[in-house]
């Protein structure tokens, strides 16, 4: 059977000749062969049908400051059309496998390695495995929300095309649709002209759980259960697996922007809408829960809700319930169910409590349901239903409050001073000794409530405190019980938020903690302190009594972008491997069950790479069942906006997690030989001096002022967070994603790889041997994906586009520091194909394919932005030019920051 009517190549050629269609008709004969000259330039040079560049780079100077900006505008839509055919190629592939049978990284195939398991270890693992995406605001999504929803309307159009027969005019009806579409697209501006504010970022989330993962995640436990009752002779029920949680709109670290009232106003919102898709779904069961009363028995348990619900609402509910349908009780209690989800946001009363009482009402019917023989409307209906209930609660997901732990600490310090306190003189020891006995003691020390003698700053974070045992109040404690602390490096900074959180009544000790308090561990400093930080907590009676109130679970973060940034690609891989091993030592001390929360970005530097293969390649002994890990930027879009692409990435995560576990609970710890870690240790701390050395070399802050676009990106609308902590030109202050971002745009992307070829090279000349390594590759997991993810960014490097953005550099330093990169480039390169055997640095076919389709058409917008970067006065066409030129290149990589 034909699932599909087209193909990528067929895809990509009719978008392209759309659009160049739509160019000529938007503006001239001439503008299009201006256009398609620099296209065939750029294509003729890849080819090695030209020498040199030197013909691209001469339509490019010599055209208009109008033409430049068509041009770029031209690209950049190409590239976003061109993703959309790739994303449908992506589907094809994932409904083609499908056809064929259980693909390899599918709920199917876990579920068949879990019968190697007896039913017992088989629930074990499922009652320990939580999966937490956790989606932030972090300004990586480079396009507009308005291009996001054009580009959605043509994607839907080309799935019509492609899965649907229609006749010849359905098909040009469709076309139709499309260049409507797509002149649309090149008619609306790409650039933003104003900054995001949070709660722009906190709705840009809440689309994708609302239109999207609302609506899967039944689909994906409706696999799960298939695929047990298939494998297992015995019952097997499936609790809940994953959970969504968010920083949009609750994330104050470095955000100024984040107030109490944005938090307030994010938490509404997304209550109600997961209400309303709530209340959609009753309405859609009314339609088909039509039974005649009179006809079944519908039980005992069902009618004694029935009529509570007829006494907990008024008259007037009760009787257009009874009246409208007078012998279909499930619609009478459907009706009384929607009327009670009206009144959760209401000041009248009767509506639900919690997203429990929900829950209950669901599973009444359904056993209801089940007595009558309708077994199938149960596991069509019912089922997806309460699914979704578990998932996204009353709260759609659960928020995160984060912020710098010095906020924290300075805040205390001033208001203690007040009371004659000296909190800040105090040593570490002292300040966790005051911390725990003014945790434990009833009487409160502070009022967080008055603060009109404090600064501004303290105000903020007394207030926020302050304000969250309101929110926990009026929307539950699970809509937003975690605090994450960036730049933990003390016990005391953790202890600092127990104690504001004590102060807000949030927690009352030994009985009561509405906050999981959560270290982020990013410095090195940190990570190697580790077991001093969480040993001295967990034996804290303060901070164990609130342990034992949240079930003795300790969710850790791990920062991936600023221990990049500080220690470079593979020491700072090295150092969250080997610190997450000792973190789940120091848990399994304890008798802690430890979550880790991954802080990964979308760029390899910053933790990216497929999810699956990051998940499989963990410690052991850091595998509990339990993991939360953030979603950010542009990856949020690539894995969420399509539902088939999204069905698919949930079902890896889940493959991943349940076979992790199941390898957890075999080996509790993997068997690593001692030489490999060895090799790991001279590797990784060879890497690091190297690094540390070049970051650190006079000048070479100045060259990356020079060779990449940080200045033009410092100045984009990515998003509301300021680009730099505090405003310095230095490599320390800069956020990871503006270094990473404009390290990409100039394709050098040494974030991702600089110094693992230094590593590598000293430990051969250690008397390490190419052998080792190779055995290494082929049975140590977090080898290979270290260095495979190391290639996707080497594959992603272009040298010689690398060099054209170098030349704007001053002569001294880039003669200094070029060479210096492309040695590195070209070294890794050798060693990373003579390790893994192979003769790219790819290890999937598609990939080169689609580096060869895109390099051509990236190749003007680096061009003209070089061209652009290296003017002295640019004109506002030429700076808007310049800036779409970062979306166009953005688009055309698939990355950002």
């Amino acid at each position: 059977m034909e699932l599909h009517n087209r193909s990528v190549s067929r895809d990509v050629r009719e978008l392209g000749t759309l659009l160049g269609d739509i160019l000529e008709e938007q503006t001239s004969a001439e503008t299009f062969d201006t256009v398609e000259s620099c296209r065939r330039a750029a294509i003729d040079y890849r080819n090695g049908d030209l020498e040199s560049r030197t013909p691209l780079v001469d339509d490019l100077t010599g055209l208009s400051t109008d033409d430049q900006r068509v041009v770029a505008r031209a690209f950049t839509t190409y590239f976003e059309l061109i993703n959309l055919a790739e994303e449908r190629e992506r589907i094809r592939t994932v409904r083609t496998a499908a056809q064929d049978g259980p693909v390899e990284d599918g709920i199917e195939a876990a579920v068949a390695e879990l019968t190697a398991a007896d039913g017992e270890i088989a629930r074990e693992i499922l009652d320990d495995v939580l999966i937490e995406p956790t989606f932030t605001a972090h300004p990586t999504e480079a396009r507009r929300k308005t291009v996001k929803s054009k580009l959605r309307t043509i994607a839907t159009a080309l799935e019509t095309l492609d899965e649907r027969t229609l006749t010849d005019d359905e098909r040009d009806r469709v076309w139709r649709e499309i260049e409507a579409e797509v002149t649309s697209l090149w008619q609306t501006p790409q650039v933003r002209n104003r900054q995001p504010e949070p709660e722009d970022e906190a709705r840009n989330v809440q689309w994708y759980l609302e239109n999207t993962l609302f609506d899967v995640v039944g689909d994906v436990y409706d696999v799960l259960d298939d695929a047990i009752e298939a494998e297992f002779h015995e019952e097997i029920d499936v609790p809940k697996l994953f959970e969504f949680r968010s920083w949009a709109g609750s994330d104050r670290d470095g955000n100024p922007y984040v107030t109490p009232s944005v938090t307030d106003t994010t938490l509404q919102r997304q209550r109600s809408v997961v209400l309303d898709r709530y209340r959609e779904q009753l309405e859609r069961l009314a339609g088909v829960l039509s039974q005649d009363g009179s006809r079944i028995d519908v039980g005992e348990t069902f009618r004694a809700s029935l009529e509570a619900d007829r006494d907990r609402l008024p008259d007037g509910a009760r009787t257009a319930a009874a009246e409208r349908y007078p012998n279909e009780p499930y619609r009478q209690k459907l009706k009384l169910m929607h009327e009670r989800l009206r009144r959760v946001d209401d000041v009248r009363p009767g509506g639900y409590a919690d997203a429990e009482e929900f829950v209950t009402d669901v599973e009444t019917i359904a056993e209801s349901l089940r007595t009558a023989g309708a077994d199938s409307i149960v596991e069509t209906h019912i089922e997806p239903l309460r699914r979704r209930i578990e998932t996204f609660g009353f709260s759609l997901a659960s928020l995160d409050l984060r912020d710098h732990r010095q906020k924290h600490t300075d805040a205390i310090a001033e208001a203690l001073e007040a009371n004659g306190i000296d909190y800040r003189e105090r040593s570490e020891t002292e300040r966790v000794e005051f911390l725990t006995d003014a945790i434990l003691q009833d009487d409160p020390v502070l009022d967080l409530g008055r603060t009109e003698s404090l600064s501004a700053a303290a105000t903020r974070v007394f207030t926020r405190f302050d304000r969250l045992a309101d929110w926990q109040d009026e929307y539950g404690t699970q809509a937003i019980d975690t605090y994450c602390i960036s730049m933990t490096e003390e016990p005391s900074h953790v202890l600092e938020v127990l104690f504001l959180a004590d102060q807000a009544g949030v927690v009352s000790l030994p009985d009561h903690s509405g906050l999981d308090v959560v270290p982020l561990l990013e410095t090195e400093s940190a990570l190697s302190g580790a077991r001093r930080i969480m040993g001295t907590l967990f034996e804290n009676e303060a901070y164990a009594q609130a342990l034992d109130a949240r079930g003795r679970t300790q969710e850790i973060m791990l920062g991936y972008s600023d221990s990049n940034k500080e220690n470079g690609f593979l020491a700072a891989n090295w150092s969250l491997y080997r610190n997450q091993r000792r973190l789940g030592d120091i848990c399994a001390d304890h008798d802690v069950t430890m979550r880790l929360f991954h802080g990964r970005g979308g760029s390899i530097s910053r933790g990216g790479g497929p999810m699956n293969e990051a998940l499989l390649a963990l410690p052991n002994a850091t595998v509990t069942g339990q993991v939360k890990f953030t979603e950010q930027g542009e990856a949020i879009a690539e894995k969420y906006a399509n539902p088939r692409i999204a069905e698919r990435n949930i079902e890896q995560m889940l493959n991943a997690q349940l076979r992790a576990r199941k390898q957890a609970i075999e080996r509790p710890t993997e068997p690593v030989r001692e030489e490999w870690i060895d090799a790991m240790e001279t590797m990784a701390d060879a890497a690091r001096a190297e690094y540390r050395d070049l970051l650190e070399s006079e000048g070479f802050v100045r060259y990356f002022e020079q060779a990449t676009p940080i200045t033009v990106i410092e100045n984009l609308d990515l998003g509301s967070r300021p680009a730099s902590r505090s405003g310095e030109r230095t490599v320390e202050d800069l956020r990871a994603i503006p270094w990473v971002f404009s390290w990409t745009q100039s394709r050098c992307i040494l974030p991702g790889w600089y110094a693992l070829a230094t590593g590598i090279d000293a430990y051969l000349e250690d008397g390490g041997s190419v052998e080792t390594l190779q055995e290494m590759y082929d049975e140590w997991p977090f080898f290979r994906t270290t260095l495979d993810n190391a290639a996707l960014a080497l594959t992603r490097t272009d040298p010689e586009i690398a060099t054209r953005y170098a030349a704007m550099a001053d002569a001294d330093l880039r003669d200094r520091f070029l060479p210096r990169l492309i040695d590195e480039y070209d070294r890794a390169t050798e060693l990373i194909t003579e390790i893994g055997r192979r003769e790219t640095l790819y290890t999937r076919e598609w990939l080169g394919e689609s580096l060869d389709l895109r390099n051509p058409y990236v190749d003007p917008l680096h061009v003209l932005q070089v061209h652009l970067l290296d003017r002295d006065d640019r004109t506002d066409i030429e700076e808007r030019t310049l800036r779409l030129t970062v979306k166009g290149i953005a688009a055309g990589m698939k990355n950002t920051g």
